[in-house]
C-alpha cells in the first residue's frame, strides 16, 4: 500500500473514530484498516492510537501527527485542483518558439486577436531558426517549416509549403523576361543560405514539360535572411525563390511578381507545422492556440493541404 494512501486512512481513523467507521469511509475492510495503521506506527516508531475492545483513542503523538497530515492532503487536493484549472482552462503562460519569418508575418499581427480572445494567457514567444529542443526548453508549442522527427512530438501541418520564383517588375523591365531555364544564367539570382547546414537553398525551375527539377545557378547575392532576401528581390538585385508566407506581402502590395506558378518541393515532409510534446492531457492554452492558428489561416485561403499561391495568377499567363 502507497504512503499516500496509508495517510488517508490514517486521517479516516481519526475522523471515525474506529477502524470500522475507517472501513467505511475509504471503500475498505477494518482489517485491512487496522494493518494499514499498524505499519504506520511501526515506520514512525510511535504510537498513534490506544486500543482497547471498546474504543479506539488518539495519543498526543497521532495528534500531533494527524494536524501535519491533513494540512499536507489539504495542500496537495489544492495543488491538484489549480493544476486541474491551469491545463483545463484557456490560462497560464503559453510559451511559443517561431521560425523567424513566419513569426514575423503570419504570428506576430494575429496576436493582438489572439490575446483579446483569451485575455488570461499570458505570451513567451521566441523567434528563432535553430531546431532547439522544445521539450528541455519547455515551450509549449512550436511553428516550424520542415517536420521535426521526434517520436517525443506531435507535428500538426498548418499548411504546405509552396515557393514562387519572385522577381520585381523594374527588374523585367530592365532586363528582360527569361525565356526558359537556361536564360537565368545570364540573370541575377538572390540566394538563400541555410543558417543550421550552411547549404544554400536549391533552385527549381520548370522543365519543358512544367514540371520543376533541381537547377544548378550561380548566386549573385546570398543572404541568411528570409524577410532581407525578399527585400533584396524586390529592390530588383534578382530572382528570388520565395516561400508563400514570404511572397504573399511583396505580391499583394505588387512590389513583386511571380514568374510561374507556385511549386512544392518533392519532398513528403515539407509544409509548416506545429510542433508540441506528446502527452495524454493537452493544456486548453495550446489546444485553442491550434485552433485559433487554423482558423486565422483558413481565412487567409490556407488549410493543411492548400495555400493561397495556388490561386496566384503567374506574370507570365498575363502577359
Amino acid at each position: 500500500m502507497d504512503k499516500l494512501r496509508t495517510l488517508e486512512i490514517f486521517i479516516a481513523t481519526c475522523d471515525g473514530g474506529s477502524f470500522a467507521a475507517a472501513a467505511r469511509l475509504c471503500s475498505s475492510d477494518p482489517s485491512t484498516v487496522s494493518k494499514a495503521i499498524s505499519r504506520l506506527e511501526s515506520q514512525l516508531g510511535l504510537t498513534l492510537f490506544q486500543r482497547s475492545t471498546r474504543q479506539l483513542r488518539i495519543t498526543t503523538a497521532g495528534q500531533c501527527y494527524a494536524r501535519t497530515v491533513r494540512k499536507m492532503l489539504q495542500d496537495l487536493t489544492s495543488c491538484e485542483s489549480e493544476l486541474k484549472y491551469l491545463n483545463d482552462s484557456p490560462s497560464g503562460t503559453l510559451r511559443i518558439s517561431s521560425a523567424v519569418c513566419y513569426g514575423h508575418l503570419y504570428l506576430r499581427p494575429l496576436l493582438k486577436a489572439f490575446c483579446r480572445q483569451y485575455p488570461d494567457i499570458r505570451l513567451e514567444l521566441e523567434i528563432s531558426d535553430l531546431h532547439v529542443d522544445i521539450i528541455d526548453n519547455d515551450i509549449d508549442i512550436a511553428l516550424r517549416t520542415g517536420y521535426v522527427k521526434d517520436s517525443r512530438l506531435i507535428a500538426r501541418r498548418l499548411s504546405p509549403m509552396d515557393f514562387l520564383t519572385c522577381v520585381s517588375p523594374d527588374y523585367l523591365k530592365n532586363r528582360g523576361v527569361p525565356d526558359c531555364r537556361e536564360d537565368f544564367n545570364q540573370h541575377h539570382w538572390i540566394g538563400f543560405r541555410i543558417k543550421e547546414t550552411q547549404q544554400l537553398q536549391p533552385i527549381f525551375l520548370p522543365d519543358d514539360k512544367g514540371e520543376y527539377q533541381p537547377y544548378e545557378l550561380e548566386r549573385t547575392h546570398i543572404t541568411d535572411d528570409g524577410e532581407a532576401m525578399a527585400n533584396m528581390c524586390a529592390d530588383g538585385l534578382g530572382f528570388a525563390q520565395l516561400p508563400h508566407f514570404l511572397a504573399r506581402e511583396g505580391l499583394n502590395s505588387g512590389e513583386l511578381v511571380s514568374l510561374y506558378p507556385c511549386f512544392r518541393v518533392p519532398q513528403p515532409d515539407s509544409g509548416v507545422f506545429a510542433i508540441y510534446p506528446k502527452r495524454d492531457y493537452l493544456p486548453e492554452r495550446v489546444r485553442v492556440f491550434i485552433e485559433f492558428m487554423t482558423k486565422a489561416l483558413a481565412g487567409m485561403g490556407e488549410s493543411p493541404n492548400h495555400t493561397w499561391a495556388e490561386q496566384w495568377k503567374p506574370y507570365l499567363s498575363r502577359h
